[in-house]
């Protein structure tokens, strides 16, 4: 079982442990508009999937105003913030801090994509929610790069994302 620590406490993950060369699985979130997005699986462009606790968090806040910047000339990807928070309060934040370059989507109802990447926080104070993490899909659906940050509370590594992106091209 993969593990993350908050404020230095262990957290256990569950659901289905995914790993560098497996298949992404095809999962569905609930977009801003309450439409479905649907994430893994082969597609055109390389996707770079991040889940996160909630973004109204400071870290998680500058995570997603970073890949927001970071992802802009990036014409090759599609990415996509997977929270727990409610729809209509991720609009909200996307609206208020610009976000226009990803998507962000809920994961609020069944908790299908953090059970499907194996990153649904299991236990500690954050049960239920996401825990920090990088996935970067080729177009083939193969996961290239994964990062689970090993302390939720820290910010994961953006340069090896955006590396593991430019590769998959």
């Amino acid at each position: 079982m993969q593990t993350t620590t908050f404020l230095g406490n262990p957290v256990k993950l569950s659901g289905d442990e995914i790993n560098v060369g497996d298949k992404a699985p095809v999962v569905t979130a609930i977009a801003t508009d309450l439409s479905d997005i649907e994430i893994g699986g082969a597609k055109d462009n390389i996707q770079l999937l991040i889940t996160l606790p909630s973004l109204d968090t400071d870290t998680c806040a500058a995570e997603t105003r970073r890949f927001n910047q970071d992802v802009n000339n990036l014409d090759i990807c599609e990415t996509t913030v997977v929270s727990m928070d409610l729809p209509f309060a991720s609009e909200r934040f996307c609206t208020t801090e610009g976000i226009a370059n990803l998507s962000v989507a809920s994961d609020y109802i069944e908790k299908e994509v953090s059970k499907a990447y194996g990153v649904l926080m299991a236990d500690n104070k954050l049960k239920g929610l996401s825990a920090r993490s990088v996935f970067v899909i080729d177009r083939s659906g193969t996961v290239v790069y994964k990062e689970i940050v090993a302390e939720v509370t820290n910010e994961p590594n953006y340069a090896a994302a955006l590396e593991a992106i430019k590769e998959a091209r």
